[in-house]
């Protein structure tokens, strides 16, 4: 049988994409994770339980995001179960920027795939990158769930997407300040401009190239390299106290951004203790996650 009888695992990291200028270009995984068990049923239908985040929100039949992808890569690799148990500990938080559908994606993707014996043989992650990009139509925070670290993502001419992984400097160190109300990706996307100046799009283009640099060699530039035009403004009627937060870590030399579609924020350097003290006070939730080195993957189950 190609379906496997025994529960699968996985486990998927929590990314922030943009990063400031890089937009929809780059992701960051965070060593904040999502698991996922699943087992093949012989009763037809889906049976989802979930804990953590979005436990009381979140839907329990097919049309779960994890139990989506699940089905797409199922079709994608010519198999599917009679039915399915799949339970998820969600961490990653909901509606935060913090690329909680992307964890949902990829760790379903990998999921179903870790399910069929012989899966990775039939699809490579590449594969499955693209497969996952029917699903979301931009690959920065699907590449940095999928393959950990600090991801470059593109899609090509023909609509395949591509990252590769940077190694980062040591001194870059993730510091996330997390509201408590969340903002759909949907909506936030709905306040972009279809177009932009040339001398925004050259703005960020400088920037994107200085942060790489920033990121990997030199971490004093990444103030400057974090700066944007295309994005953060634009939506900062959303989420206006993560702005005026921003705004005080910026003005602090902190070089800090807008988590991906927000209204989380991502610091990349030191924070002053009065700073977090004063965020925290203010009602943020605030983590230090490390860079995530490894993405997706299949974990062990301990034996009852």
């Amino acid at each position: 049988m190609a379906i496997r009888r025994d529960a699968v695992r996985v486990s998927v990291p929590a990314s922030s994409a943009n990063l400031g200028p890089m937009f929809d270009c780059a992701g960051l995984a965070l060593e904040i994770r999502d698991e996922y068990t699943a087992m093949a049923s012989d009763d037809e239908g889906v049976r989802v339980e979930v804990e953590g985040q979005g436990a009381d929100d979140v839907a329990r039949d097919d049309s779960h995001l994890v139990v989506r992808a699940m089905h797409a890569m199922f079709a994608a690799l010519g198999e599917r179960p009679e039915g399915l148990v799949l339970h998820c500990r969600n961490v990653i938080p909901h509606g935060r920027g913090l690329g909680s559908s992307a964890a949902a994606i990829i760790g379903g993707m990998v999921l179903a795939r870790a399910m069929v014996s012989d899966g990775r043989e039939r699809l490579t992650d590449a594969d499955l990158l693209n497969v996952a990009l029917e699903m979301e139509n931009h690959p920065d925070n699907l590449s940095a769930a999928l393959f950990g670290g600090c991801a470059i993502a593109w899609v090509d001419e023909d609509g395949r997407a591509d990252c590769l992984a940077l190694t980062l400097h040591p001194q870059v160190q993730p510091l996330v300040f997390i509201p408590g109300s969340g903002l759909a990706t949907s909506k936030a996307r709905e306040m972009l401009d279809a177009s932009v100046s040339r001398a925004d799009a050259v703005f960020n283009i400088a920037r994107a190239g200085l942060l790489v640099h920033a990121l990997t060699v030199d971490p004093g530039y990444l103030h400057a390299a974090t700066k944007d035009r295309l994005h953060q403004d634009a939506r900062a009627e959303a989420y206006p106290e993560s702005i005026a937060l921003l705004r005080q870590l910026r003005d602090a030399d902190v070089p800090a951004v807008i988590s991906g579609a927000g209204p989380s924020v991502l610091a990349l350097g030191a924070v002053p203790a009065g700073l977090i003290t004063t965020s925290s006070g203010a009602g943020w939730a605030i983590q230090r996650p490390a860079v995530a080195v490894h993405g997706a993957r299949e974990i062990p189950i301990d034996p009852i």
